[in-house]
């Protein structure tokens, strides 16, 4: 028995000096994550996820009420009808000065034949350019009243178009889509509740890659460089993973050993946060604890 105590002992021992040697640097898994809020305000008539499900990005999720959206923009859409027919005709309106000034240049043509014959009067020529210039002057005036007055139906026109576009962008952020591809981790509103513009609807994390934060000692930062590959393990019960990481960035200020992280020199006081990103092959889960070593 005292035997069988030794050799315990001993296996326990070599044990503990291999899992102290075996990682440069623990820590645990987190992920990218999104709060996503409302973009509008009101009623939320329907919001289809739960916390757990995976979204893909682009999914449209559900929808805050738009009808007050959309009568405006029919109002303005009636408006942007009434200004259209309100809008000047302006080939017509003044087709009929210019009908009469061609008929006075005609008129005009035929007396200075007559004149040159000797069977007309320069004073009826003269009448009919008086009257020539000042039907032109008419029609100027005319086409730069007309021109004004339809002019300002197109500015007005184009503004309620704007109105109309802001309108749609609005009715667009009414549909609760989602920006990215991921596990939905909290849900903070319901179908039925009132929403406003900012207030927080899910929070969702791209599981797909996560990021193991760990920490190592100034004497391992020459070791930790962006772009460098190393090994990560994860534990599951008595199955030990291995996946290849990343580090993606490594921080410029030193911090104390937060509680619960080893390092390679139990006695360092002072260590350096280094993200590794590792792809998930469906078993790592965010909070998990991590180990990494260098290659």
């Amino acid at each position: 028995m005292k035997h069988i105590l030794i050799a315990s002992a001993i296996i326990l021992f070599v044990s503990c000096n291999r899992n102290s040697d075996s990682f440069d640097a623990t820590g645990a898994f987190e992920a990218t994550e999104i709060l996503v809020s409302s973009e509008a305000n009101g009623k939320i008539m329907e919001f289809n996820i739960e916390e757990g499900d995976r979204l893909e990005a682009g999914a449209v999720l559900g929808y805050i009420d738009s009808t007050q959206l959309y009568l405006k923009k029919m109002q303005l859409l009636a408006g942007l009808r009434s200004v259209d027919i309100r809008k000047p005709d302006i080939r017509k309106q003044i087709a009929a000065l210019e009908q009469q000034i061609a008929t006075a240049r005609s008129e005009q043509q035929r007396m200075e034949n007559l004149v040159r014959a000797k069977a007309g009067n320069q004073k009826q020529v003269d009448d009919i350019v008086n009257n020539i210039k000042f039907l032109q002057k008419q029609l100027d005036a005319q086409y730069s009243s007309l021109d004004k007055t339809s002019g300002g139906a197109d500015a007005e026109a184009e503004s309620i178009q704007y109105q109309v576009m802001q309108l749609d962008d609005q009715l667009q952020k009414c549909r609760i889509a989602n920006p990215q591809t991921g596990i939905v981790l909290v849900k903070y509103a319901e179908p039925g509740e009132v929403t406003a513009a900012g207030k927080p609807l899910y929070k969702i994390a791209d599981t797909d890659l996560l990021y193991l934060r760990a920490y190592v000692t100034a004497d391992q930062l020459s070791q930790a460089k962006n772009g460098q590959s190393v090994r990560v393990f994860a534990d599951y019960g008595d199955n030990r993973r291995e996946y290849p990481g990343i580090i993606t960035w490594v921080s410029e200020k030193s911090e104390f050993t937060p509680k619960g992280i080893q390092t390679k020199d139990e006695r360092a006081n002072l260590v350096y946060a280094i993200k590794i990103a590792v792809k998930n092959d469906g078993f790592l889960k965010i909070g998990q604890y991590g180990e990494m070593t260098f290659n």
